[in-house]
């Protein structure tokens, strides 16, 4: 029955948009985290090289910018959903990782082919877009290794007080 009796479920009632549609939206907390602003920067920046490479002649190179902006959008969506939390299975760090890691050097490659062969603006244009993005790529996976190595160095100390003794044993026996 339209509308529900519940008012509190479906907002209030001088609130512009329902509950439900609030959701899907992301807290102005993460958009304003590292995080958020880099995944948000590489889907912008995917999104304006797909726009670019439509424009242009090398249409071979249309289905990686697409494909970028539609996987950071996911993790987009993933991270600031927490479904990170809600899936332990994967280990959504490193495939941020590899998918960070993949698009740098891809975009690299695909603008130094769209710049130099290619000779529309478009193209150049692209390719020009691509350096950005492969330079934002390249610094989110410089940022996810380090909080990667921090916490495996975390993990091995906490884990295993064993490793640490031989761990030390063997530096002090390279010092000697």
């Amino acid at each position: 029955m339209w509308p529900p009796a519940d008012t509190e479920a479906a907002g209030a009632p001088d609130d512009p948009q329902p509950q439900s549609l609030r959701a899907l939206l992301p807290s102005r907390e993460f958009v304003c985290s590292r995080k958020g602003r880099l995944l948000l920067g590489e889907s912008v920046l995917s999104f304006i090289i797909f726009i670019c490479y439509i424009a242009s002649t090398a249409a071979p190179f249309l289905t990686v910018p697409l494909l970028k902006f539609l996987l950071a959008l996911c993790f987009f969506f993933g991270y600031f959903m927490k479904i990170n939390e809600k899936i332990p299975g994967i280990c959504w760090p490193l495939s941020d990782f590899l998918r960070c890691i993949t698009a740098a050097i891809i975009y690299f490659a695909i603008s130094i082919t769209a710049i130099s062969k290619y000779s529309d603006g478009a193209s150049k244009a692209a390719g020009v877009f691509g350096f950005f993005a492969t330079i934002v790529y390249a610094f989110d996976f410089y940022v996810i290794f380090n909080d990667l190595s921090g916490f495996l160095k975390q993990g091995n100390a906490a884990g295993d007080p064993e490793a640490e003794k031989s761990e030390e044993e063997d530096s002090n026996s390279d010092s000697d």
